[in-house]
């Protein structure tokens, strides 16, 4: 198989393979030198978003071999020494994520690089961000009329950057390049240049209708009326939408005020699936997912109470970081839809509040059986907490980021482990312990040695002690169903140690734990 890969007999399984390696560049460029056919599945992929890479944007000249003549000699008399030279590829066609901000730091850095003389005060400064606005303005402008086909799109304006008028041209020429965006990101900022990024969205709401994904970043005071202008820009975005599926919005010092973008998903609601809220107060117009009949997911992250009234929907995945437990609605509303819930995520808000926590606990012991993924943070590991894990019978994973009592003494924290580790339901094949064994070893080998879940991937913090080894290596034998042991510290992970656990069993594999880890 091998000979075929490297023959190019296989090109679905080599395109797999090179897309893995999407976030490595110097992998990448290296496969690109195997051979000319690694060449040309490489290459594709290394510039579908150049601009994320953390090294020297040398590559922006590349971009630049296409420029004309004109657009040369402007480079060149503002003190450019650009070099052109024959390109392999059309590497602006590649494009598929596009990050304004990362591109302008990008520029900025380009061009310093390539000025003839460097900048040393601030009229020079002042001339420098006019260069940089005319690079950004060329590279948009060859990326837009490349024949390239955007599918991400991150936009986050700075006050220093103005779009020229021929990059609304360019736009309206090049409708291609818009045609299939499905996720569209922005930042709100009050500091930023409104005229420009008004005139912006609204051509993105003229030749935007695949969003599928929508997230944004909102601010809690906006000041000059001209912002009325940029919101409805938004507010058409979305109106314009043919499936709008995901929406995010992240507010900044707690907004309370959203300008009817809210309001305006009711133009999605038939399609909305899931919705993320983080760091916003309560507004009327979130009343509007009530209405949206197939949303599956609500994340509400730090969020006012009465936000959580929102779950009076029929949900299967609910993640609750941060929020303020509201006693007297939350157990009304499991009660009549937490048969629906499969995947809960909740961190508390308060690790003090023994009794927000135990409340919510033991809501969700009542009312929510069918849950088969539960992650759980920033709460004791009580025996209300060990009794909802032993109760739901059809757990598959289960993440804990949970502490002991300080005050728990060293007999009864054993018994505590050991009744953690025989509660777990044999249904669970995913177990992922965080830092909760940090602070009180030796507790983990007695949890392994007690646990008799089938599980397949578990993940520890770290495995630096012999007996824990021991332990893991027992585990190993016992549990003939386990693949993997994530590790967090693997970094610090003793060789030896690592060589001992898998020699044992050559099924088991120690890995990072970010390799492994399961999200809801």
């Amino acid at each position: 198989m091998a000979s075929k890969i490297l023959m190019g007999d296989m090109p679905e399984l080599m395109e797999n393979i090179l897309n893995n390696l999407k976030k490595d560049p110097n992998s990448l460029y290296s496969c690109s030198l195997v051979s000319r056919h690694w060449c040309k599945m490489s290459i594709p992929i290394l510039w579908q978003n150049p601009f994320l890479f953390n090294q020297k944007p040398l590559y922006i000249s590349e971009y630049f071999s296409s420029l004309d003549e004109d657009e040369i000699y402007i480079l060149k008399e503002y003190g450019i020494n650009l070099k052109i030279s024959r390109k392999l590829f059309n590497y602006a066609k590649f494009l598929k994520d596009l990050n304004l901000s990362n591109l302008e730091s990008k520029a900025r850095v380009w061009t310093s690089l390539n000025l003839v003389e460097p900048i040393s005060s601030k009229i020079h400064l002042d001339h420098l961000d006019a260069l940089v606005n005319i690079v950004i303005n060329l590279l948009l402008k060859l990326l837009f009329e490349s024949g390239a086909v955007l599918h991400k799109l991150v936009l986050s304006f700075s006050e220093l950057f103005e779009f020229k008028p021929e990059i609304f041209y360019s736009i309206g020429r090049n409708e291609l390049f818009f045609s299939r965006l499905q996720n569209l990101s922005l930042s709100v900022i009050p500091e930023f240049n409104i005229e420009n990024a008004t005139a912006f969205l609204k051509v993105l709401a003229k030749n935007i209708t695949t969003i599928s994904s929508l997230e944004l970043e909102i601010y809690s005071e906006y000041g000059p009326r001209s912002f009325h202008s940029l919101f409805h820009a938004i507010i058409q975005i979305i109106k314009s939408q043919d499936q709008l599926k995901w929406f995010n919005l992240v507010g900044e010092d707690h907004p309370t005020e959203f300008y009817g973008i809210i309001s305006t998903l009711e133009y999605q609601k038939n399609s909305l699936q899931e919705v993320a809220i983080e760091g916003c107060a309560y507004s009327k117009e979130f009343e509007v997912l009530k209405d949206c009949k197939n949303l599956e997911t609500l994340r509400i992250w730090n969020c006012s109470s009465k936000l959580l009234n929102l779950l009076d929907c029929k949900i299967s995945t609910l993640d609750i970081v941060n929020c303020a437990i509201d006693v007297h609605t939350i157990p009304l509303i499991l009660e009549k839809y937490g048969l629906l819930i499969q995947q809960l995520r909740f961190e508390s808000k308060n690790s003090d509040d023994f009794d927000e926590a135990l409340f919510f606990l033991e809501a969700f012991k009542s009312f929510c059986p069918n849950i088969t993924y539960l992650y759980i943070s920033s709460i004791e590991i009580s025996i209300q907490l060990l009794e909802l894990i032993g109760s739901l019978q059809k757990l598959q994973f289960l993440s804990l980021r949970c502490f002991f009592d300080d005050d728990i003494q060293e007999e009864e924290l054993k018994v505590r482990v050991i009744q953690f580790a025989e509660i777990l339901p044999l249904t669970l094949q995913y177990l992922d312990l965080g830092d909760t064994f940090l602070l009180c070893q030796p507790c983990l080998d007695i949890f392994l040695n007690y646990c008799n879940a089938p599980l397949k991937k578990l993940i520890i913090f770290r495995l630096d002690d012999e007996k824990d080894t021991r332990a893991l290596i027992e585990f190993c034998i016992r549990n003939k169903s386990l693949n993997y042991v994530g590790v967090y510290r693997y970094s610090d992970l003793d060789e030896n140690f690592r060589k001992e656990a898998e020699a044992h069993d050559a099924n088991v594999v120690l890995v990072p734990s970010q390799r492994i880890s399961v999200n809801c």
